[in-house]
C-alpha cells in the first residue's frame, strides 16, 4: 500500500507535512490562479499600460 507521503507529493520538511496533514493545505495546482482571475488581471494590467501610453502620446501632441 502506498503512503500519502511518497511520490511527487512528498513533503520536504516537517512543517510542510504538518500543513498538508493537519491544516489541510491543498497539493494541487502549486499556486496557479483560475483562468477567470488571470483574465481579469491581464485586462487590468493591459488597460493600465494602454492608458499610460495614450497619456504619454497625447502629452507630446499638445
Amino acid at each position: 500500500m502506498s503512503s500519502y507521503n511518497e511520490g511527487p507529493h512528498k513533503p520536504f520538511n516537517d512543517a510542510m507535512e504538518h500543513q498538508q496533514n493537519i491544516v489541510g493545505t491543498p497539493l494541487g495546482k502549486k499556486g496557479r490562479l483560475p483562468l477567470p482571475i488571470k483574465l481579469i488581471g491581464y485586462f487590468m494590467v493591459g488597460g493600465s499600460v494602454l492608458f499610460v501610453l495614450i497619456g504619454i502620446i497625447l502629452n507630446f501632441l499638445n
